[in-house]
C-alpha cells in the first residue's frame, strides 16, 4: 500500500521546524515537498493538508517523545534534599539513547537532563494539535503493520547518518553548504527527487525533516533495530533506525 510520510525536525520555535512529506511505494521514496512554516497555525494547516485524505499516512518526528522510567518513578516521591537512588546514566536517559549508543556510536541528547526536553514538548503538543485538527487519534505504532490510518514514530536523523557512515554532525550552520551537499548525495541514492531540492541544502532543519523520511521508510519496510522490551519502549519512546553497516 502506498504510504504518505511526514518528516518532522522538530523544534521549540516554529520557525526552525523542518518539514517534509515523501510517497513511499513499489517504486520507492519519492520527495513531494519540504520547507519550514511562518507560525505554528501555519504548521499545522500545513501538516493537515499533507495527510488529507490520503490512504496511510506515518509521521516521524525528530524529538525524545518519552522520559526514562526510572526517572519519573523516582521523582514521583522524591522530596527536597534526599539523594536519587539511581545512577545519572539511568535517570536521564533512556533505555533507546543507550540502545543506540551501543549499536550506532551515537549518543541521543539526555531528555532528562538536557535543553532537549522543551522540544520533546514541543513536539507531544504538536501531536496533539494534530489530533485535535485532524479528529485522528495519531497513536505511536510499532510494527509496519499497523492498522491505523495516521501513526506516529521516534526517529533520529542523526543516527541514520551514523547507520550509513555518513558524517552525522558540522552541517548545521547556514555557512556550511558543502557539508549538507555531501549528506545529500547520499539522500539522493534512498529517495528520488532530493539531489533538486534545493531547500535541502539551504536549511539544515528542512534537510533533517528529509532524512526522517528515509527513516519512516526503513520502518516501513522493517529495517530497523527493535526494542528488547516492547512495554518499556511503550513507556518511554523508542527511536527507530536501522542497522549500522
Amino acid at each position: 500500500m502506498e504510504t504518505t510520510i511526514i518528516g518532522i525536525d522538530c523544534a521549540t520555535v516554529t520557525a526552525r521546524v523542518g518539514l517534509a512529506r515523501g510517497l513511499f511505494s513499489g517504486q520507492g521514496l519519492f520527495l513531494q515537498d519540504a520547507g519550514v512554516a511562518s507560525n505554528t497555525e501555519a504548521m499545522l494547516e500545513r501538516l493537515h493538508d499533507w495527510m488529507g485524505d490520503q490512504p496511510r499516512v506515518l509521521i516521524a518526528l525528530d524529538a525524545p517523545l518519552g522520559w526514562p522510567e526510572p526517572l519519573g518513578r523516582l521523582l514521583a516521591r522524591h522530596r527536597a534534599g534526599e539523594p536519587l537512588e539511581e545512577s545519572p546514566n539511568r535517570l536521564f536517559r533512556r533505555e533507546t539513547d543507550r540502545f543506540v549508543r551501543e549499536r550506532l556510536g551515537k549518543l541521543p541528547l539526555d531528555v532528562g537532563a538536557d535543553r532537549i526536553a522543551r522540544t520533546a514538548y514541543a513536539a507531544l503538543s504538536l501531536l496533539a494539535s494534530l489530533r485535535e485538527k485532524s479528529g485522528e487519534s495519531i497513536p505511536l505504532v510499532w510494527h509496519a503493520a499497523y492498522r491505523e490510518r495516521v501513526g506516529a514514530i521516534e526517529v533520529y536523523p542523526a543516527g541514520t547518518l551514523s547507520a550509513v557512515g555518513v558524517r552525522s554532525s558540522g552541517y548545521k550552520e547556514p555557512a556550511k553548504v558543502e557539508e549538507r551537499q555531501a549528506i545529500i548525495t547520499w539522500l539522493s541514492t534512498e529517495m528520488a527527487g532530493a539531489a533538486e531540492y534545493h531547500p535541502l541544502a539551504e536549511n539544515a532543519d528542512v534537510l533533517d525533516a528529509a532524512i526522517c523520511l528515509v527513516a519512516g521508510r526503513d520502518f516501513l519496510k522493517g529495517q530497523v533495530l527493535t526494542p528488547p522490551s516492547l512495554s518499556l519502549a511503550k513507556k518511554e519512546g523508542w527511536i527507530w533506525v536501522r542497522e549500522k553497516r
